[in-house]
This record gives structure tokens, C-alpha cells and sequence, in this order.
């Protein structure tokens, strides 16, 4: 009788321990160190120099995929580790190939079926993902926030540079604010002026997301621009560099 109750106190105090292990908010200091450390403030990427890190960045994924967001966390921080998580196992993917061109290299042509987001290699708890799942199945299908366009990173020169800290929950709204004018501040992604605008293709491809809340995706691309743009100006979108961002 002695050792069934101190078996079931044993699982009782495991048990709580996991819980308040589950519940613990990053505070994703390994990858704001490794991003410091690997990525230049306009976004380019030393792959080089985390390679040579790896196993401080597989730690990080480590630390990712045993304790997941709970229902508990703010939405802000539950973004923010989706937000990360997809950069830091994107960076993953490139390193574990690495040297190559362009992400492209990694995977076939066929969209949601074998392209390099379709590679299912994240273990976050219980569930196996591929970066797919992650950007459309889970941060534009739950958070209907169309900034994270410019805080999720593809590992091309086209994207919207990756951010050189780690996106925290308590400063997320300024985090994503800041991308989003750097994005739109940065004549090589975008050409704007008030009768033109020479876009980057983000705009069209996900045009539905930037019109919410907005008539169009030119007033979306006005609260963050440089300059007003006229409602009334010539639209067109510029060739995507999908070279590595390095």
C-alpha cells in the first residue's frame, strides 16, 4: 500500500512539473543570439556561420518542439513563436543543405505537394509540420494579422529581410510595424512614388489578406509607407529574386 501511494505522489508531482514546464513562455534568446550573431541588420544571412553553430541552433528547435504554445499564452506570444519558429527552421533547412542557390534547389515544382515547404521535417509536441502548415494552416489561418508577410522569411532576396533579434510577444506589434516599413522603405523589394508604385509580388499573391479591414491594398500599403501613395496610381509588380539571402 506504502509503495502504491508513493508511486501515485510520483506521478502526481511529475505531472505538475510537465504542466509548468508546458505552460513556460520563451523567451527565445537562442535565436536572438544566433541572429545577432549570423544576420546583418538589412538581412543578409551568414548560413556559413550557422552551420558552424548548429548544434546551438538545433538546440533552439529543440527547445521549440517540447514546449509549444498553450491556450494560456497571449495570442502575441503564441505568434511570436510561430513567427520564429518558421524563420529558425527555415534557416534549419538551408544549413542542412547548404551550399545551394536557392531554396528552390530543395524540393520539386508542384505547390502543396513536394516544393520545399511541403517538406515535412518540424517536430513541434505531438505533430509533425512542414513550413506550409505553419505560415497558412497556422499564422494567417489563426491570427489574421497580414503584417507576419514581413516577419516570416523564405531564404530568397526578394522576402522581406530576416529579422536580426528574435520576435518577442511584449514588443510584437512594434516588431511587426518596424518590418513592415523597413519592407516598404527598401527600393530594391519595392518602388513607390505617388502616381507609381512598382510592388513586390507578396502584394498580389496574398493581396486578400493586406485588403481586411481595408478597401484596398494600396490603403493597407499607406499607414506604413514612406509617402502617400494617390489611390488613383499605375500598379505593377517587380521580377522576385528567389537567390539565397546571403
Amino acid at each position: 500500500m506504502t509503495k502504491i501511494f508513493q508511486l501515485l505522489t510520483l506521478i502526481f508531482i511529475v505531472g505538475i512539473y510537465s504542466t509548468a514546464f508546458s505552460q513556460t513562455i520563451h523567451d527565445h534568446s537562442i535565436w536572438n543570439n544566433l541572429t545577432k550573431k549570423y544576420v546583418s541588420v538589412d538581412g543578409k544571412v551568414n548560413y556559413k556561420g550557422f552551420k558552424k553553430d548548429v548544434a546551438r541552433l538545433d538546440e533552439y528547435l529543440t527547445e521549440l518542439s517540447q514546449n509549444h504554445p498553450q491556450k494560456s499564452w497571449s495570442k502575441e506570444n503564441q505568434l511570436a513563436f510561430w513567427i520564429n519558429a518558421y524563420n529558425a527552421f527555415t534557416v534549419k533547412l538551408i544549413v542542412k543543405n547548404y551550399p545551394v542557390k536557392s531554396i528552390k534547389e530543395l524540393g520539386g515544382g508542384i505547390y502543396k505537394v513536394n516544393t520545399p515547404w511541403d517538406i515535412k521535417f518540424i517536430r513541434i509536441g505531438n505533430e509533425t509540420y512542414d513550413l506550409n502548415n505553419i505560415e497558412h494552416g497556422i499564422i494567417r489561418k489563426e491570427f489574421n494579422e497580414p503584417r507576419i508577410h514581413f516577419a516570416v522569411n523564405c531564404a530568397a532576396q526578394s522576402c522581406p529581410k530576416l529579422r536580426n533579434e528574435a520576435y518577442i510577444g511584449s514588443k510584437l506589434d512594434a516588431q511587426l510595424t518596424d518590418q513592415t516599413q523597413a519592407f516598404l522603405r527598401d527600393t530594391k523589394k519595392n518602388k513607390i512614388s505617388s502616381n507609381k508604385v512598382e510592388l513586390s509580388k507578396l502584394f498580389k499573391w496574398y493581396s486578400g489578406d493586406f485588403k481586411q479591414g481595408t478597401s484596398s491594398v494600396l490603403a493597407f500599403i499607406n499607414k506604413y509607407a514612406p509617402a502617400p501613395i494617390s489611390d488613383k496610381a499605375e500598379i505593377s509588380y517587380l521580377p522576385y529574386n528567389w537567390n539565397l539571402n546571403e
